[in-house]
């Protein structure tokens, strides 16, 4: 098949392919080493965040070479198309050099208005999230089956997810917990499968700080395709990171704002 025959998706899910051949090999493997790419604090990076990505960038240089690229570690590469795949080799390097199966590979394709198409994979598991337009599924040991988010309106019936406690800053922090004491359920450590998560039916709400592009395009996708709403604290688009509210309903995500800007 030509390189021209092949869909974006198709494209996507060669690159999710490869990536988790890259990562399998050490996750949970003895003597696996990360170094810090932070040096006031720790921000982990692995030989398989590494060897991942270039695993997709091989196949995007080959099957859509006109096409942007911005990886977590190898930065922006210009293409000319007006395109852009986002992509994050391991989100959650911190659950994945501890052998927690929270981290997954976050490919998006996005173009001056967003992203449009989202992969969120989790190789251990053996799932992987998408969104398009077309499509809103969920593939893994129990088979495929549709996305769709929950119907839950209100604060007072929702789950709330986030990966740290501190969210962020102090002032984010406390915002952050107008919310939570208002929540049915909140749980922490979660990384980008909170997202796929909300996606899937299974919490209402995922709100987060201090993200990046490659953090968030790729959930992005996959929950608005599923009928959810993702947008920054102040209800504008999130595509380029920063602060981070994803919820299940309208009228849940409205319920989030009001008590963020208080």
């Amino acid at each position: 098949m030509t390189p021209t025959a092949l869909s974006d998706l198709d494209v996507a899910h060669r690159m999710a392919d490869a990536a988790r051949r890259a990562i399998l090999p050490h996750f949970r493997s003895a003597g696996l080493h990360s170094d810090n790419k932070d040096a006031e604090g720790f921000d982990p990076v692995t030989v398989a965040d590494r060897a991942a990505e270039e695993a997709m960038r091989r196949i995007l240089t080959e099957l859509r070479p006109q096409d942007s690229i911005l990886g977590e570690e190898y930065g922006q590469f210009d293409g000319s198309s007006g395109r852009t795949w986002v992509l994050d080799p391991i989100d959650g390097t911190r659950a994945f050099i501890s052998g927690t199966p929270t981290w997954g590979v976050l490919i998006a394709l996005s173009d001056q208005n967003g992203p449009f198409l989202g992969v969120i994979d989790q190789p251990y598991i053996g799932e992987r999230f998408v969104g398009t337009a077309e499509d809103a599924s969920v593939t893994g040991p129990m088979g495929t089956s549709a996305l769709g988010v929950r119907a839950t309106q209100t604060l007072g019936e929702a789950t709330l997810f986030t990966t740290f406690p501190e969210v962020g800053t102090p002032r984010e922090r406390a915002a952050f917990e107008r919310v939570a004491t208002q929540t049915r359920l909140t749980r922490y450590g979660m990384d980008c499968y909170a997202y796929a998560l909300l996606a899937a039916g299974q919490c209402d709400l995922v709100i987060e700080a201090g993200l990046q592009a490659y953090d968030i395009q790729a959930p992005i996708a996959v929950i608005q395709a599923a009928g959810g709403v993702v947008t920054d604290w102040q209800g504008n688009p999130a595509h380029n990171g920063g602060q981070v509210v994803a919820a299940a309903t309208k009228d849940l995500h409205q319920a989030a704002l009001e008590r963020l800007n208080q």
